[in-house]
């Protein structure tokens, strides 16, 4: 674990240009499905993110027997055509995208695969998943509703049903491994599906590489067309262009985010729309992303964050800067996270001096006397990158355990540095 990082605070406005790493959430899909085309068939995946998340996924697949050349940008994936191999246990670390992915294309393998992680991943959700799988035809083994797991093959059903109310990652799973059973699938779905976006994201992957899914609000008709190869360009991370972009807010000022075209659907863009309530100016080109803020302090804002939760913990620490309370709902998918986000926000804005409470689903932040402290993480990368923004404006800030970044944005902060400077 790495000492305190002190931030310091920026005594001009910014004027900076940035482009984030690539997008976790698409090279983690992007590596499941290529992994998975025409067996000897090679995908280039361009604009990939090298993080600990990643890192993770490739370990998984490779013990499944894909073979990736990641030396260098693009990386090349070979094709299996689903043809992987069993009999290994894959250490997930704290990545769930590939706890639970992997844990879907397991059944695909020729003998059973055992999925584990950190111990905050054997706390983590899974068991929706596995009846979804359990549905279709999968020997699953389990000692609770979380990691370890045991699964196994073959898949022969052509119909299951996921719940949606806890992570929309258990159906991106089911969704991803469907092109390659036997004849066409009907994935159901129960309850409302929280970030929804993240759906269309992974069903946007899998048409890139050949697959047919009809959709409809509650139910997918997904082909057995497997998967042909392709070459993918993986977008700059949204969810990573939040901190920058939060950073305008804060300090005031322009950031030019680029590597995010102009027909993204990256859940985490659903930020831009907040800060503009709170006082920014966002503008959209081609290929980047403009925000300035021209004011002193930012309007408070009361807005359903369901589907961009990711985001939610940077926008709340601007709230602490604006004028008035603010509400951030739909937020109960935080309590699953690399911790227990809710809580946590609520310690650390608590810990700088700034207002905080829990209602329901909902996060009601006020600002206050704000001050230095050291802020604790929790092994989550979002709470650092979040709260290292507040040290922008407050003298005094400190970030424990900065490492933790590295599961997303190994440099975030020498880009932070870098972003402040003139």
């Amino acid at each position: 674990m790495q000492p305190p990082r002190l931030v310091a605070p920026v005594e001009h406005k910014l004027d900076a240009v940035v482009r984030p790493p690539g997008s976790k959430s698409m090279t983690n899909r992007a590596l499941v499905v290529s992994s998975l085309v025409r067996e000897g068939s090679v995908s280039r995946l361009t604009g990939p993110l090298e993080a600990d998340d990643t890192v993770a996924m490739r370990q998984g697949l490779r013990q499944l027997g894909v073979l990736i050349d990641d030396v260098d940008d693009p990386w090349l994936v070979l094709g299996t055509g689903g043809q992987l191999t069993g009999d290994t246990v894959i250490d997930a670390g704290a990545s769930g995208t590939t706890a639970r992915f992997l844990t879907a294309v397991a059944a695909l393998a020729d003998g059973p695969v055992t999925v584990d992680g950190t111990a905050r991943m054997r706390q983590r959700p899974i068991g929706d998943l596995l009846d979804a799988l359990t549905q279709l035809g999968a020997d699953v083994r389990r000692d609770t509703g979380s990691p370890p797991v045991t699964v196994s093959g073959p898949l022969t059903g052509n119909k299951t049903e996921v719940a949606g109310t806890t992570s929309s990652q258990f159906l991106s799973a089911i969704l991803m491994i469907a092109p390659m059973l036997g004849s066409q699938v009907e994935v159901g779905v129960s309850g409302d599906t929280v970030s929804r976006p993240y759906v269309s994201g992974t069903i946007q992957v899998m048409r890139a590489f050949g697959a047919s899914v009809a959709e409809s609000p509650k139910s997918f008709m997904v082909e057995p067309s497997g998967y042909t190869k392709a070459h993918f360009d993986i977008e700059s991370d949204a969810s990573a262009a939040v901190y920058p972009a939060v950073a305008v807010a804060i300090a005031g000022g322009k950031v030019v985010i680029r590597g995010i075209p102009l027909t993204s659907i990256q859940p985490d863009l659903a930020v831009l729309d907040v800060l503009e309530v709170m006082g920014c100016s966002v503008t959209r080109s081609e290929d980047e992303v403009v925000i300035s803020f021209a004011g002193d302090r930012l309007n408070p804002v009361d807005a359903d964050m369901s589907g961009s939760p990711d985001g939610a913990l940077a926008i709340a620490v601007a709230c602490l800067f604006a004028e008035g309370t603010s509400r951030l709902s739909g937020l109960g998918t935080l309590r699953v996270k690399e911790t227990d986000r809710l809580a946590a926000l609520v310690s650390e804005i608590r810990r700088i001096g700034g207002h905080a409470e829990i209602d329901g689903d909902t996060l009601v932040v006020g600002p206050g006397p704000l001050h230095g402290a050291v802020v604790e993480t929790y092994d989550d990368h979002r709470m650092a990158m979040s709260f290292a923004l507040a040290g922008l404006r407050v003298e005094g800030i400190e970030i424990a355990d900065p490492g933790c970044v590295t599961k997303t944005w190994p440099g975030f902060f020498e880009a932070l540095e870098k972003l402040c400077q003139i």
